[in-house]
């Protein structure tokens, strides 16, 4: 058994208050809809429709072309304008398909692609999943059909749903859980029939009440399911630490959560399985939190995939003052941004527009040696020390000083009296010493 929390982490102000309350709006595209090939990790899609084609919402316009790849869906009906390089959340250009959306929203007949859920196999489920192009919508974007195909299936015992939400600001999840939980249930559900010998597990912040009280009312009668009141504290969401609050097992960099017999899904994730083998819907829309106090009017938005990011700000009422900063995700953790015309994809759970860039006001100093970084590390590792080795670029002792276990979550940079950019050097190693490894 976990203890509903870890060692390390911090306790910023959480900034939800601007959208916890706010109950998830519709919004539809009403622009061009831009869908990069590569918005998963894995191999780029391929596309199957060229520049002339008409399309229709749901329908496939960017196939898988490897096993760790997904397929990519339309979100709006229109024309295929072409392929070109666009601006991507993640700062890089891509290849995209450009849709000119016509505003009518035709879409493929998705009721015609149910079939009863008591009638498919275990690789049926899979492949509805695969075909649906469901990834994980925590950010990571790994292809949702290969989680679910892990080397040993019978070692996996628990199924995790990941209901933390602890980067500040983002209430994406929090709604979902109050306005749709039988969708998450059930999205469990349909995972654990495809582990016999598994238990589930919704993990939630206590920070969250209504959202606990609901799912565990739900699932008062689930044998396999039950909900745990996890402790608020950043990163409780990140995947390693959510496994140990939940388990109490440990999971290092060179292991997948399989290896320590869990799966972890977002909760987006697990409505989007729910999606797509109970309504046949493909991943094509999504929940973003439009928030921070440069908004004028914060709001949580069902949204479909390929929105502008900049359409977006304005239907929650545009900047009411010039943002210092605005960040693709949360604070913690987002990618900041030089601009808006990009468009969202399958890992946007938030834009966030500050008026205080808190991490530039202040020019880093020489490390004072407080130890602070270490207190809060939840890898238990010296962030300090791992930041001097990679400015020296010694990747041998950053590796023999284990800097490999380091999840980029940030706490040592917030924490820092000498504003050091403690996480950014460390990960710029990561990266490298990653890049290496895959060339061999």
């Amino acid at each position: 058994m976990g203890r509903f929390t870890f060692h390390g982490g911090i306790h910023p102000d959480d900034g939800k208050r601007l959208t916890e309350n706010k109950e998830i709006q519709e919004y539809m595209t009403e622009g061009e809809a831009v869908y990069p090939l590569s918005q998963h990790i894995g191999a780029p899609a391929k596309p199957v429709v060229k520049k002339g084609d008409r399309v229709i919402a749901g329908q496939l316009i960017a196939q898988a072309t490897s096993f760790v790849s997904a397929n990519i869906h339309c979100a709006v009906s229109g024309t295929v304008k072409g392929i070109e390089k666009r601006l991507t959340p993640g700062g890089s250009m891509e290849d995209a398909i450009i849709v000119d959306n016509d505003r009518e929203f035709e879409e493929v007949d998705f009721s015609a692609r149910v079939r009863p859920l008591d009638g498919l196999y275990r690789e049926d489920v899979i492949e509805i999943i695969r075909e649906a192009g469901v990834v994980g919508m925590g950010g990571a974007g790994f292809p949702t059909d290969v989680k679910l195909s892990p080397k040993n299936e019978k070692d996996i015992d628990c199924i995790i749903v990941n209901g933390a939400e602890c980067e500040p600001y983002l209430t994406s999840d929090y709604r979902r859980m109050l306005e749709e939980p039988e969708k998450i249930v059930t999205g469990l559900k349909i995972v654990l029939s495809l582990f016999p010998g598994s238990q589930g597990i919704i993990a939630v912040e206590n920070n969250k009440p209504q959202a606990i009280k609901l799912l565990r009312e739900l699932t008062k009668d689930e044998p396999r399911i039950r909900v745990n009141k996890l402790k608020t504290k950043y990163p409780q969401g990140a995947e390693r630490q959510l496994i140990y609050a939940n388990t109490g097992r440990y999971v290092n960099s060179s292991m997948l959560p399989a290896d320590a017999g869990c799966i972890v899904h977002n909760v987006d994730t697990i409505i989007s399985i729910y999606s797509a083998v109970i309504e046949g819907r493909p991943l094509i829309s999504r929940v973003v939190t439009v928030t921070g106090d440069c908004i004028a009017n914060p709001a949580n938005y069902i949204v479909r995939l390929g929105t502008s990011y900049r359409e977006l700000v304005e239907a929650a009422g545009g900047f009411i003052k010039d943002p210092a900063k605005v960040i693709s995700g949360g604070p913690m953790m987002g990618k900041a941004l030089y601009s808006l015309d990009i468009p969202v994809v399958k890992g946007t759970s938030s834009i966030l527009a500050l008026s205080r860039d808190a991490v530039a006001e202040k020019e880093p100093t020489a490390c004072i040696k407080c130890g602070k970084c270490i207190t809060v590390c939840p890898g238990r590792i010296q962030p300090n020390l791992l930041a001097d080795l990679a400015e020296a670029r010694d990747e041998d002792a950053f590796l023999k000083n284990s800097g490999m276990e380091c999840c980029e979550c940030g706490c040592c940079s917030y924490v820092c009296p000498a504003r050091r950019h403690l996480t950014q050097t460390i990960a710029g190693t990561r990266k490298n010493l990653i890049a290496k490894k895959k060339r061999g």
